[in-house]
């Protein structure tokens, strides 16, 4: 057989037709390796069959130059989402997000995402743990994070969404996007994710994004605030093991702003 099926019986409704839409929305440009939807049903997906190699740095600089490409190629607006509905997690238990175009990004991140997403965990972050999580998202309300490193605001790029480095399958031909929660976001927000649980090579990454789209010298310290969401994803999906994480990283979210003069 030369197609690897991904079985969604247990999926909510529309779960296969958001992930095959994204996988070809990501492909659309064609600037990046995506797998291939070879055919979809209601409760399974047929995916190109693809071998697996060992990452390599120049790999790994290839991709940071593809994603470049792929988030210039844009987005209709910030939170746009190929279908709707669109989720994000596991198949095994993904949750639905909004997908109502915005305009601005913080209109998208913080009220449409953060916020609640860490209301519907409040138990489990805890009341100062909470308190923390909401001032870290006052600040990105705020502003504090449109652009990068404060510099300006940033136009609605194509994003991969759940990029982190599972959903990453080093190949012969490079460095392929599969599993995506695709939607119009900020470009930070697949190297956050890349970021967050240390992807291969992830230095070549960044190395070979930014010699494709230069960005604003300490565009690193804004990456908390672009992982934010995956985190708080992890607490609403597996508990109380992600808190301390995601508590520290509304403070690193709170510090930088802080830097950034808000």
């Amino acid at each position: 057989m030369n197609d690897f099926v991904k079985h969604a019986e247990s999926a909510p409704k529309g779960y296969v037709a958001a992930e095959a839409a994204g996988l070809r929305w990501l492909a659309e440009p064609q600037v990046v390796p995506v797998v291939e939807v070879l055919a979809e049903e209601k409760n399974a997906l047929h995916l190109e069959r693809l071998d697996s190699v060992p990452p390599t740095p120049e790999a790994a600089r290839e991709l940071g130059r593809g994603l470049a490409r792929l988030h210039d190629a844009g987005a209709e607006a910030f939170g746009w989402a190929p279908a709707d509905p669109a989720y994000f997690g596991p198949l095994e238990s993904p949750f639905a997000v909004e997908t109502a175009p915005r305009t601005d990004f913080v209109e998208f991140w913080a009220e449409d995402r953060l916020r609640p997403l860490a209301d519907s965990v409040t138990r489990v972050l805890g009341a100062d743990g909470h308190d923390t999580v909401d001032e870290a998202i006052d600040l990105i309300a705020d502003g504090a994070f449109d652009g990068i490193s404060g510099q300006g605001t940033e136009e609605p790029s194509r994003v991969h969404g759940d990029l982190w480095s599972g959903n990453l399958l080093w190949t012969a031909d490079g460095a392929t996007l599969i599993d995506p929660a695709a939607h119009g976001g900020h470009r930070l927000e697949d190297l956050a994710m890349l970021s967050l649980f240390d992807a291969p090579h992830l230095e070549e990454i960044f190395e070979g994004y930014v010699a494709e789209h230069p960005l604003p010298r300490g565009w690193e310290q804004d990456l908390p605030a672009h992982l934010f969401f995956g985190l708080l994803a992890h607490v609403k999906l597996f508990g109380e093991a992600y808190v301390d994480q995601t508590v520290a990283t509304a403070e690193a979210i709170i510090a930088r702003a802080e830097q950034l003069g808000f």
